[in-house]
């Protein structure tokens, strides 16, 4: 019998748990990395946070109010207890199992206003204008004077007139022998 090049003398369990958990664990770590990156499997696509985008962006300018950078921006999605005047916009995706991209802008106002804004985008410099999508409709004045069971009824022909003519009850004439005994 041939004598190993690596003899293996284990001395006690504790060196052959140490080994099974190593190797066990090198054996999972390369599934997971086999796993994730499999053709054809499906990864759902995560998207988290405000979705933020250079044209939202582009719209702001200084000394707009917190209303109307909430009308553009959205809700914040982080705001500050002890930073009242400090804004973050927060968006992450992660598209096709691919790694994380995280995009974030911070706006700082002053007395309401916007002073300052940081983070991943840039405004620029010419005046953006947006078309607004809204359009103007007339609505005709409404008749307040009739209730809406009125309304309803006056299309079905019931206006509340009668058609029909009216008959007065006349009480009948007693009869002349109202004397006569019986």
């Amino acid at each position: 019998m041939r004598k190993p090049l690596f003899p293996l003398r284990l001395r006690s369990d504790r060196a052959l748990r140490c080994i099974v958990v190593l190797t066990g664990s090198l054996t999972l770590n390369a599934c997971t990395t086999i796993l994730t990156h499999l053709p054809g499997v499906y990864t759902v696509d995560v998207q988290q946070g405000n979705m933020i985008d250079q044209s939202m962006v582009d719209q702001l300018r200084p000394n707009m109010t917190k209303r109307q950078v909430l009308y553009i921006m959205g809700s914040p999605m982080l705001t500050d207890y002890f930073h009242q005047n400090r804004w973050d916009f927060i968006y992450s995706a992660q598209l096709d199992g691919e790694d994380r991209q995280q995009k974030r802008i911070s706006l700082f106002f002053q007395n309401d206003l916007v002073v300052g804004i940081q983070g991943d985008f840039r405004p620029s410099q010419n005046q953006v204008t947006k078309p607004a999508p809204e359009t103007t409709i007339d609505v005709p004045k409404r008749d307040l004077e009739k209730t809406l069971w009125e309304t309803i009824r006056g299309w079905f022909g019931y206006d509340g007139i009668e058609n029909s003519p009216k008959t007065e009850k006349t009480p009948k004439p007693a009869s002349a022998n109202t004397d006569s005994p019986v």
